[in-house]
């Protein structure tokens, strides 16, 4: 990718939105507002805007409710039997799946639950989990509990790698290492893709590569990852994978959570499952027989009816992205996070305030920054709310801010500039 030569100016940051060619995308969005202004939103890793899109897709479900009643399960041009489905192509891509190593189910917590009963099988001296110390609370709750699921104790069961000492990010060459060096003891890998509280993107090629090599399972939280930045899950080889699209998939609070198993798993019926009746053969499913038969691929890890309204609004979004080009929006991502970076260094100079913990190569990082705030931290995440940022506080002290391709624009970042400028001074 071309190196742009940044100006921290008004000039610049409209010369850069008018060259854009997502720069119709942000029209697409509610913007919030403040005192009559849009505000500047940073968290779209927390919760992303609505697309204008959704209430008609959500409408048009509520009209066939209100006129067909439970007809309306097999009558339309998508019955609610198959409300799943046409998500499928749109979420395949989106991974680097086929469709038929991909579903659309219910949340990120209950789906890791799911997959580990499948994929987390301690035998012997193999029965450690490896995964990053710090990882999102609900990760490590689920693993915990997993852990003692099977009648182990976490503290020995449960391997965390951390960052070397004054160090924020985990190197590659260490996870790879300690791969090599716990092969004989580990049931497990599970990883977050993106690093939630530093946003690392972690190699996940050469993680699954390793854990390939080693035959041990690998598994990844997409929380983060999803929608953000290119994933190849079926080419690396991952087992599965689980994310939710609130955040980058921009498809509505606690709205439907996803999941991979990759193909090498679709047949097997002797993996352990906890079952559903909509995980079960489709042909079959309303003959009411004892007797589970898993559909193929990731359908068979479904358990209930799908969650209609939840889909009609994931699928507005999702249309997006395979209307917008994630190629595309990656390249606008890395140069509007990239120019977040300048625009930060320029105004900070050699202030001791903060510090940038995300890694500075744009490869091993998606749309995040995460700024640790030597200083009255509070105080300045505060200052900027105030003034009209969105951003997100994560204890004890630092601030995530996520400039989405989709609808943030490099006249956003200027003014944050503006705004942190006067931070520094306050």
């Amino acid at each position: 990718m071309d190196q742009i030569a940044f100006e921290l100016t008004p000039e610049f940051a409209r010369k850069m939105d008018l060259a854009d060619p997502l720069s119709t995308y942000r029209e697409k969005f509610y913007i919030p507002e403040k005192n009559g202004q849009p505000l500047i939103y940073f968290c779209g890793n927390s919760l992303g805007l609505q697309p204008r899109s959704v209430n008609a897709y959500l409408k048009q479900e509520l009209e066939k409710w209100a006129d067909k009643g439970v007809d309306g399960h097999f009558e339309g041009k998508v019955p609610w039997v198959d409300a799943r489905k046409p998500s499928k192509r749109l979420i395949a891509p989106l991974v680097g799946a086929n469709e038929q190593e991909v579903v659309a189910m219910n949340s990120l917590s209950v789906n890791l639950h799911l997959l580990m009963v499948s994929f987390y099988q301690p035998k012997g001296k193999k029965f450690k989990i490896l995964t990053e110390a710090g990882a999102f609370p609900s990760d490590q709750y689920i693993l915990e509990s997993q852990v003692k699921f099977h009648g182990l104790l976490p503290d020995e069961a449960i391997l965390e790698m951390a960052p070397r000492p004054n160090e924020h990010l985990l190197r590659t060459e260490d996870i790879l290492q300690k791969i090599e060096d716990h092969k004989d003891e580990l049931a497990l890998i599970m990883l977050s893709g993106l690093q939630y509280y530093t946003g690392q993107l972690f190699d996940l090629e050469a993680i699954s590569s390793a854990a390939n090599k080693q035959g041990i399972t690998i598994g990844f939280d997409l929380a983060h990852a999803i929608g953000n930045v290119p994933l190849r899950l079926h080419d690396w080889g991952v087992d599965f994978a689980t994310w939710c699209s609130y955040k980058y998939l921009n498809s509505g609070p606690g709205n439907v959570s996803g999941i991979f198993v990759h193909e090498k798993h679709s047949d097997n019926a002797l993996l352990p499952r906890f079952a559903g009746w909509w995980g079960h053969d489709e042909k079959e499913r309303f003959k009411m027989k004892k007797g589970f038969k898993h559909m193929p691929g990731a359908d068979g890890w479904l358990l209930s009816n799908d969650n209609v309204l939840g889909l009609a609004a994931h699928q507005a979004s999702l249309e997006l992205f395979a209307e917008a080009g994630l190629d595309k929006l990656r390249k606008k991502s890395i140069q509007l996070t990239n120019y977040l970076e300048f625009a930060i260094h320029e105004t900070i100079k050699d202030s001791e305030l903060l510090e940038i913990i995300t890694p500075l190569k744009p490869t091993e990082r998606g749309c995040q920054l995460s700024l640790l705030i030597h200083k009255k931290g509070k105080e300045v995440f505060d200052y900027w709310i105030d003034n009209g940022v969105v951003a997100d506080w994560r204890n004890p002290n630092v601030i995530r801010l996520a400039p989405t391709p989709m609808y943030n624009t490099f006249q956003d970042v200027f003014e944050f500039s503006r705004i942190l400028k006067n931070s520094l001074e306050a």
